[in-house]
């Protein structure tokens, strides 16, 4: 469906492990971690891509997930990712819009 509205999808990964492998070798801009990621913890694997930006270029997170965003609303706000969508909320548009707004604040913040 993203493909479809014009962004590059680069890979899909069902764990941590897979996760970390595909962002060293395809170094994407953004990745959309679901809360729920096979079992393991997206926030987890946020946390985990934020103590490596020293070592590695890291992209901008965005978390997903089915569930509505305020069951996890304080986790959402704790993490360094950039936001939260639900899925069927997920679209391109909605990824540009979040990024634009980071991208505001970032500007605004220097």
């Amino acid at each position: 469906m993203l493909a479809e509205q014009g962004l590059q999808v680069v890979g899909d990964a069902g764990s941590t492990v897979e996760a970390h492998r595909q962002i060293a070798e395809l170094r994407p801009d953004v990745v959309l971690i679901d809360i729920d990621l096979g079992g393991e913890s997206g926030f987890e694997l946020v946390r985990q891509l934020h103590r490596n930006a020293g070592q590695v270029a890291v992209p901008h997170a965005i978390l997903i997930s089915t569930h509505d965003e305020a069951e996890y609303a304080d986790l959402i706000e704790a993490s360094s990712a950039l936001g939260f969508l639900e899925k069927m909320d997920l679209s391109a548009a909605a990824i540009r819009r979040m990024l634009a707004r980071a991208n505001v604040t970032d500007r605004e913040e220097d």
